[in-house]
Order: structure tokens, then C-alpha cells, then sequence
């Protein structure tokens, strides 16, 4: 085929664009970089309190902490957390009831009269300890009976070691169950950082969900999907007889929040404190 063919006459051209095409494409400046993903900010440092501590996760659970956050203090009422944890699926399946009459055997409740009737839901929300501790000395005669001292002292351990420390006697059997199981004593601790970093984990995937069920009434639980619960408790300062501090736990799907006040303090304080903190509107007392 020569130049003067007439299908070189064609390609000619269309050669020549190519070279310009390519030429052009060797000078043209580079495409720019995607712009980075800009990361989370973090929280505004929230303004506590001398000895208040904050731990809080949003939607990307990442755990911020303020204050004296990361200090250890005996769980008092929260230690129920766990038990629900542990329990919660089972006892709520079977509806449990308890009568507080402010005595059972050689333990006394916190009120002197008792809280009366209680299902699982009115016992969480008043932090009962008599009813959880009459419900836990009944499983432990279930865990006996069906998996054996040793299978059911390993599987209470296994929920319970995050707060135990080296404070549990050491044993093949089930321990003794008493008052400090459930929120007097020491024997189970923890720090807001820590208690929110368990709650967090994947092992307690349906707890926050099970605790939302408890602490709201159904339609609020059922319609307001963004309605905060909040689970508050005392707990005894080691070494200071009749002194308290106070903890308030709380959750409205998109954060979770943990707060401890310091000696001298109660439910109403963390309540007040956790509502402020969070910028939770107060209902007014209807008159």
C-alpha cells in the first residue's frame, strides 16, 4: 500500500492526532489528591465539678474522659448492671418477683420499710438490693444443680473479673453471696472510663438495649427512640461509715455516658448533675 493510497490518505490524519493527544497528556498537570477525610473532632471538654469524673462515647465509639475519670471507686448500685448482664435474659424471661419488706434473713434494705412488690423493671429503677440478692441466691442454686460448683463459679468470674481485681478469695466453689455483690462494700469496682470501655465491648452487645427496656416506660421506649434512660446509684466510700458517692449511668442510642460524683453526694445529685452535663431538658413537676 503507497502514501497515495487512498486509505493512507486516511490515517495520516487520524495519526497525527494521536501524537497530539499523547504530547498533551505528558504536559498536563497531575490530578490533585483526594482531600483527606477530616477526622471526629473531639468533645468540647465539659465543665465539671472538683472530683467529678465523665466517660462518653458517641456514634463512632470512641471513649472521651474528663476529669477523674479513669479513678477506681466501688460500683455501688451499678454492680445490678452486671447482673443483668449475667442474669437479665433469665429473669426477665421468668417475670421475677420479690416483696421488699426492708429485711431479709440478716440483711437490711437501704430503706427501713422496704420497697414493697417488685418485678425486675421497679427493682433496677429503685436500685433494690434485697431483690437482686434474693434472685441471685436462687440462680446460684439453679447453677449448682446444672452445671456444678466449679462450671458456675468460672462462669460467674467470667462476666464479674473486669471489677473483681485479685479481691474474690480464691476457691473452686461458687463465693457466698451477700449485700456486697449488689452495691455495698468494695468488692466490686471500677472508674467511668473502664465502665463504659465493658459496656462498649461486643460481649455486651444486647445489655444497653436490655437496660433502655428497664428504665423507660413502653411507649417512651417504643416511640421515642432518641428519649435518654438513666440509671443512677450510690456506693459507700471505703473506709468513711454512713458516706457516699454517687454514679449515674445513661444511654440515648447515639451516646452512652458514664458519671461518678465524689463523697457527700446521692441519686438526686447524679440525676441533676448527669441532666445538666448532658444538656437534658428537665421536666417541670406537675404542681
Amino acid at each position: 500500500m503507497g502514501w497515495t493510497d487512498p486509505r493512507c490518505l486516511f490515517l495520516v490524519p487520524m495519526l497525527a492526532l494521536s501524537l497530539s493527544l499523547a504530547a498533551q497528556a505528558g504536559t498536563a498537570p497531575a490530578p490533585a489528591p483526594p482531600a483527606a477525610t477530616p477526622k471526629a473532632s473531639t468533645p468540647t471538654a465539659p465543665a465539671l465539678r472538683p472530683g467529678e469524673g465523665l466517660a462518653i462515647a458517641g456514634p463512632d465509639l470512641e471513649v472521651h474522659a474528663y476529669g477523674a475519670a479513669a479513678q477506681e471507686q466501688p460500683m455501688g448500685d451499678l454492680a445490678q448492671i452486671v447482673w443483668l448482664r449475667l442474669e437479665g435474659e433469665e429473669w426477665a424471661a421468668r417475670d421475677v418477683q420479690f416483696k421488699c419488706t426492708g429485711t431479709m434473713g440478716a440483711f437490711h434494705c437501704l430503706l427501713p420499710k422496704g420497697h414493697g412488690r417488685l418485678n425486675l423493671k421497679k427493682a433496677i429503677q429503685e436500685s433494690c438490693q434485697l431483690a437482686f440478692l434474693g434472685w441471685i441466691l436462687d440462680s446460684a442454686q439453679y447453677w449448682r444443680h446444672e452445671y456444678g460448683e466449679g462450671a458456675a463459679r468460672a462462669r460467674l468470674v467470667d462476666v464479674f473479673a473486669p471489677f473483681l481485681g485479685r479481691r474474690l478469695k480464691a476457691g473452686e466453689n461458687l463465693p457466698e453471696f451477700g449485700l456486697e455483690w449488689v452495691g455495698a462494700g468494695d468488692l466490686l469496682r471500677s472508674s467511668p472510663e473502664a465502665l463504659l470501655k465493658w459496656l462498649l465491648d461486643p460481649a455486651q452487645s444486647e445489655l444497653l438495649y436490655r437496660c433502655r427496656r428497664l428504665m423507660l416506660d413502653f411507649l417512651t421506649e417504643t416511640y421515642q427512640t432518641e428519649a435518654w434512660w438513666i440509671k443512677t446509684g450510690t456506693a459507700p466510700v471505703p473506709g468513711e461509715a454512713g458516706a457516699t458517692s454517687a454514679w449515674a449511668l445513661g444511654s440515648n442510642d447515639a451516646y452512652t455516658v458514664v458519671l461518678h460524683l465524689p463523697k457527700g453526694t446521692g441519686k438526686t445529685e447524679a440525676l441533676a448533675r448527669f441532666q445538666a452535663i448532658m444538656a437534658i431538658p428537665v421536666k417541670a413537676k406537675k404542681k
